[in-house]
């Protein structure tokens, strides 16, 4: 396992830096999934709390727009923050980057989508709407992020685990056939 920060294995086949290996270890990301974890924190905290008086007194119409961002939002921030624990376990050399790519298909990264055109949101309490609006940047931060790490892949494809066997053996036979 690599100490953070040592980034002599962040380099592709063709010398081409690795992004999300040099990302993950950056101060950047640090940022970014602590503003995420918090967001999580602060989010669960309001819905658990201030939040629950707060839709106390909202109409029907009202009260069926919070429930609904509400559940848009724990579900984005959910998605958001098992992204950025997946990136930070490759990171970390927890898991490797073909088992992360395995795992990737089960985060969702779409958008969920903000109700401002839904029915009652003007009588969603500021606090939700703030942490809703703060949910959609980090969201469009991470989705550029996921574009940039997918790229780098795109341009820098990993081997196949298979090849080097296929080499190995080549070489043995190779060796034999003399």
């Amino acid at each position: 396992m690599k100490a953070k920060g040592d980034n002599s294995g962040n380099r592709t086949g063709e010398g081409l830096v690795d992004f999300l290996a040099r990302f993950t270890a950056s101060d950047q990301f640090a940022g970014i999934f602590k503003e995420g974890m918090g967001l999580v924190e602060e989010t669960a905290n309001y819905l658990d709390g201030p939040g629950r008086q707060d839709s106390r007194i909202l109409d029907r119409t009202g009260a069926i727009a919070y429930a609904t961002e509400s559940m848009r939002l724990t579900t984005r921030l959910m998605q958001l923050a098992s992204w950025l624990l997946l990136q930070r376990a490759v990171s970390a050399g927890e898991i490797s980057f073909q088992d992360a790519s395995r795992e990737k298909h089960r985060i969702n990264l779409s958008e969920i989508g903000a109700g401002h055109t839904l029915t009652g949101y003007e009588q969603i309490p500021f606090a939700l709407k703030d942490l809703i609006d703060r949910s959609l940047r980090l969201h469009e931060r991470i989705l550029k992020l996921d574009e940039m790490v997918s790229a780098t892949v795109r341009t820098n494809p990993q081997p196949s685990p298979v090849s080097h066997q296929i080499d190995r053996l080549a070489a043995v036979f190779k060796v034999a056939g003399r």
